[in-house]
C-alpha cells in the first residue's frame, strides 16, 4: 500500500506500519463525516492507537450517543466510496493559525500555540476537510475499507479535568475485512466472558457503592482464591521459600526511607495514630526489609527467599476502576529474596523458571520484556548498570527471547516483566522480577561474609500472579468461568431426576464430599433439563451426575462432562478419576 508523507512524497508503506496508517486515516475520515453531519463541530485530537482510533470533538450544545454511530459510520463509508484524494501542504505559523481560525478550529489554534517555534506545521486535506497533521496517510479514502465505530465517551481537552469535557468517538480499523471480522468476533466473545458478568452469575465476587474499588469475595470466590493460594504455597515451599506476614499500616518515616513516599505518595492512603502519620502500605517490600533486618545474618543463610500474600492499598481514580482488573485494594503474591552477588544469576533463573511453571499450569503463552531505568529513579548510574546487566545475564543463560522496554523500570531498579496471552489473544502484564540495590542501601542491610567482613545483600522483588484479584479476573475470562476441576468452586453437581432418586443422590453426594470433592446436590423440584442447563451455563461445573431410576437400580452414576458426553460409571471409579484429576491439578 502506498502512503503520502508530510513532505509530499509517496512511497510504499512498511508492512508493520500499514494498520497504523489506515487507522490514522480513518480518524480523518471520521472527522470529515462528523463535520458533514454536524457543521458546528470543533475538533481536538484524533490519533491512531494500538487498538484503533478516536477523535475528540466539541459539539457545543449537541450530544452524540451510541445511537448516532450508525449514521456517522454510513457517512464515513460514503466518503470512502467517493475515493477522495489526500493531499498535503505546509504553512508558516501565522498562516496556519489564520487558516484554523477561519475554519473555526479553536482547539487546533491552541495546539499550534503549544508547538515549538521551529516546528513544521503540515496539513492533510481530503475533499473539503482539512486537518493539521504530521501524517502519513493513505493516498485515497477508498484505501480505508474495514472499520467500525465502537463507542462514545467523554474526554477532557488535553486530559486536564479543569478543561472542557469533549465527546470522544472511538473506532477500529484494519487492513482487511477478515481482520475486522475476527476482531469483532473477539470483542463479542470478550463481552460474553466479562469477569464482572460471570463473577455475578457464579457468585464469585461483588462490588458495592459503599466501597468503590474494594472487592467483596463471596463463598464461591473464596474457594477459588484459596485453591490458587494453596497451589502458590505448595510450589513455593518446594522452591525453598518461607512465608511471612507484615503489617498493613506502618509509619511515614519507613516509606520515606524506602523511597516510596517521594515516588508514590499520590497513590498512598495515610492516617494519624497517636499524633504520628502512618501509611497504609501500597507495597509489601519495606515490611520484608524489616523482617530481614530484625536479626544478624551469615553468608551461609543466603539466599533468603521470603514470600508474602500481602494486602496492599493504592489510590485509583474512580473513573479508572474496573471490576477486579483495577481496584483500590488487592493481595500481591510477593516475595523478596536477599542474595549474595555470586548467587544473583542462579536466583533470577530460579524465579523465572518458577513463574514459567505457573503460567504453563494455566496454559498461558507469554513474552518477556526487560524494563530499564525510568526518569524518576533513585540510585547511582553504576548500580543501575550492574542491575540491568544482572537481569540480562540471567535471561541470556535461560536462552530466553526478550524485548527492551526503555524507561519502564521501577524507581529502585530494572525489572523483567512477563506479559501473558489469554485464550482470546489478549495480553496481560502479571509476573515481574525486579533487581534492587537501593533498598538494601537505604536500610543499611548487611550479612557477615566468610572472611568476617560485613557485606550488603542484593534484593530481588518478584510476583507470579501479581495482584491475586486481577489474576482471578484474568482466569475468569480466560476460561469463560469453566475452570479446571481443581479450581472450580463446585466440582460436581448431583442432579436427581425425580423424588425417587433423591435419597440415592444424597448418598452419592455424601461419598463425594467424604472424598474431598466439592459437591452440591440440586434436589429442587425442577425439571431435569432445567437443572442441567443451569449447571452447565450458570454454575459451569466440570461434572454433572444425573441420577434416575436406572442409576438407583444399578448403583452407578450417569456422568456428563463439559463435552456433553454422558457415560455410565461406578461411583468408586468416578471418585478415583476425579480425585486424581484434582490432585494433579490438570488444566
Amino acid at each position: 500500500m502506498k502512503v503520502l508523507y508530510n513532505d509530499g512524497h509517496v512511497d510504499e508503506c512498511p508492512a508493520d506500519e500499514v494498520t497504523h496508517v489506515i487507522r490514522h486515516s480513518a480518524a480523518h475520515i471520521l472527522a470529515q463525516a462528523i463535520k458533514r453531519l454536524y457543521p458546528e463541530a470543533d475538533f481536538a485530537y484524533g490519533p491512531a492507537t494500538e487498538k484503533g482510533f478516536y477523535y475528540d470533538v466539541d459539539l457545543g450544545d449537541k450530544k452524540i450517543g451510541e445511537d448516532d454511530l450508525p449514521a456517522i459510520e454510513a457517512e464515513m463509508k460514503k466518503i470512502c466510496k467517493e475515493n477522495l484524494k489526500f493531499s498535503v501542504f505546509e504553512l508558516p505559523r501565522a498562516e496556519a493559525i489564520k487558516l484554523m481560525e477561519e475554519r473555526g478550529e479553536k482547539y487546533k489554534v491552541e495546539h499550534i500555540g503549544d508547538l515549538a517555534e521551529d516546528a513544521r506545521i503540515t496539513f492533510y486535506q481530503q475533499g473539503d476537510y482539512i486537518d493539521m497533521c504530521v501524517g502519513p496517510h493513505v493516498c485515497y479514502t477508498k484505501a480505508v475499507k474495514a472499520f467500525k465505530l465502537t463507542a462514545v465517551s467523554g474526554a477532557y481537552w488535553k486530559n486536564d479535568k479543569n478543561n472542557k469535557m469533549l465527546t470522544r468517538i472511538n473506532g477500529v480499523a484494519f487492513a482487511s475485512k477478515d481482520e475486522l471480522d475476527e476482531h469483532l468476533r473477539i470483542v463479542e466473545e470478550a463481552k460474553k466472558r466479562d469477569h464482572r458478568k460471570i463473577g455475578a452469575e457464579m457468585d464469585l465476587f461483588m462490588m458495592r457503592d459503599e466501597a468503590p474499588g474494594f472487592p467483596f469475595f463471596l463463598p464461591n470466590g473464596m474457594i477459588l482464591k484459596n485453591a490458587l493460594l494453596d497451589y502458590w504455597r505448595e510450589i513455593h515451599h518446594k522452591a525453598g521459600y518461607v512465608e511471612i506476614s507484615t503489617p498493613l499500616i506502618m509509619n511515614k518515616q519507613l516509606w520515606k526511607t524506602s523511597g516510596h513516599w517521594d515516588h508514590y505518595k499520590d497513590n498512598m492512603y495515610s492516617t494519624v495514630i497517636d499524633d504520628e502519620e502512618y501509611c497504609i502500605k501500597p507495597m509489601n517490600c519495606p515490611g520484608g526489609v524489616l523482617v530481614y533486618a530484625s536479626k544478624p545474618h551469615s553468608y551461609r543463610e543466603l539466599p533468603i527467599r521470603a514470600g508474602e500474600i500481602g494486602l496492599v492499598h493504592r489510590h485509583e481514580l474512580r473513573g479508572a476502576l474496573h471490576g477486579l482488573f483495577r481496584v483500590r485494594c488487592f493481595n500481591q503474591d510477593d516475595a523478596h529474596l536477599f542474595v549474595r552477588p555470586d548467587q544473583l544469576t542462579d536466583e533470577i533463573v530460579g524465579v523465572v523458571n518458577l513463574i514459567d511453571s505457573v503460567y504453563q499450569k494455566f496454559g498461558f503463552k507469554y513474552h518477556v520484556e526487560l524494563s530499564t531505568r525510568p526518569e524518576d529513579s533513585m540510585g547511582s548510574d553504576e548500580d543501575w548498570a550492574r542491575a540491568e546487566e544482572g537481569l540480562k545475564t540471567a535471561l541470556e543463560q535461560l536462552h530466553m527471547d526478550y524485548e527492551v522496554n526503555e524507561g519502564d523500570g521501577a524507581f529502585y531498579g530494572p525489572k523483567i516483566d512477563f506479559h501473558l496471552e489469554d485464550s482470546l489473544g489478549r495480553t496481560w502484564q502479571c509476573g515481574t522480577v525486579q533487581l534492587d540495590f537501593q533498598m538494601p542501601l537505604n536500610f543499611n542491610l548487611e550479612y557477615v561474609d566468610a572472611d568476617g567482613s560485613k557485606k550488603r545483600p542484593i534484593m530481588l522483588h518478584r510476583v507470579c500472579f501479581g495482584s491475586i484479584e486481577r489474576f482471578i479476573g484474568i482466569l475468569i475470562e480466560h476460561y469463560a468461568g469453566k475452570f479446571p476441576t481443581w479450581l472450580a468452586p463446585v466440582q460436581v453437581k448431583v442432579l436427581p431426576v425425580s423424588e425417587k432418586s433423591r435419597a440415592y443422590a444424597d448418598e452419592v453426594a455424601a461419598k463425594l464430599e467424604a472424598a474431598g470433592i466439592r459437591v452440591v446436590c440440586d434436589d429442587r423440584d425442577e425439571k431435569i433439563g432445567y437443572k442441567i442447563r443451569e449447571a452447565r451455563s450458570i454454575d459451569r461445573v466440570p461434572y454433572m451426575l444425573i441420577l434416575g431410576e436406572k442409576e438407583v437400580e444399578a448403583g452407578n452414576v450417569s456422568v456428563r462432562d463439559r463435552s456433553n458426553e454422558t457415560v455410565q460409571k461406578s461411583l468408586d471409579e468416578f471418585i478415583s478419576e476425579v480425585s486424581a484429576e484434582i490432585a494433579e491439578r490438570r488444566s
